[in-house]
């Protein structure tokens, strides 16, 4: 299986941040054009760039809409988003606009027959995005935990025609800790679907460690505050897995 290299785009207030854990009042800012650096990390060669967008996530509605769809429409660069997709409408207003991937999050908590029927309908162009705290789902922009554990969830999607699995470990995002090898592999090999892992990454063994799953159904790596942070180049990530 190929393995990509997804840099990150987190958008709050159309700047470019990196948040602690998914903590709204741990925010480190990057940049002030989240288009600058899609086209960076284009010019380095990625061939897929995830965005998202945090007010989004936490408002339940776009809210930096504009600057994705000008990255999928300007660059050229396959683009998959997620925060604040609650309805249809706005699955097709990013797929109309050049976007490749929709990510559903809360929604596939909170209203799992929807999103089936995205699924069912969009394919492969939408992911089901898992984020997990200590095995258990969480929601909302991270701010809720529910009762189901992460793997069950991934079970039932994957049932469902789900395709694309993107699992985060909360406990591990944003602290350049390493990723949570054991749960990224028991997500793909519970699910026997794609799975990218979010979350952790510091250095370029953890992107070779991660590579290694794919096996396994580990499909790719989101990586966000190891480059902002200078740890290594996108350049350097993709030249390591070989993309």
């Amino acid at each position: 299986m190929n393995f990509t290299i997804y840099p990150a785009i987190d958008m709050r207030g159309g700047k470019c941040v990196r948040l602690l854990q998914g903590d709204y009042n741990q925010e480190t800012v990057y940049g002030d054009s989240p288009f600058s650096i899609a086209q960076q990390f284009t010019g380095d060669g990625a061939s897929w760039i995830h965005m998202v967008d945090l007010d989004g996530a936490r408002d339940g509605k776009r809210v930096n809409d504009a600057f994705v769809i000008r990255a999928a429409e300007q660059l050229d660069v396959k683009v998959q988003i997620g925060g604040g997709i609650r309805t249809e409408q706005d699955i097709v207003h990013y797929l109309e606009h050049g976007v490749d991937r929709v990510i559903i999050g809360s929604m596939a908590i909170s209203n799992p027959a929807f999103a089936m029927e995205m699924i069912k309908k969009y394919g492969s162009r939408i992911a089901v995005g898992i984020d997990a705290k200590n095995g258990y789902v969480a929601t909302h922009g991270w701010l809720e935990t529910s009762e189901m554990k992460a793997v069950e969830v991934g079970k039932r999607f994957a049932e469902a025609g789900a395709d694309t699995f993107i699992f985060t470990d909360i406990a591990t995002d944003g602290m350049l800790s390493g990723p949570n090898l054991e749960a990224v592999e028991q997500m793909a090999q519970e699910t026997k679907k794609k799975v990218i892992a979010s979350g952790g990454v510091s250095k370029l063994e953890d992107l070779v460690a991660l590579k290694a799953l794919s096996n396994s159904g580990v499909a790719g790596a989101i990586v966000g505050k190891a480059i902002y942070e200078d740890c290594f180049t996108v350049k350097e990530a993709l030249s390591e897995v070989g993309q």
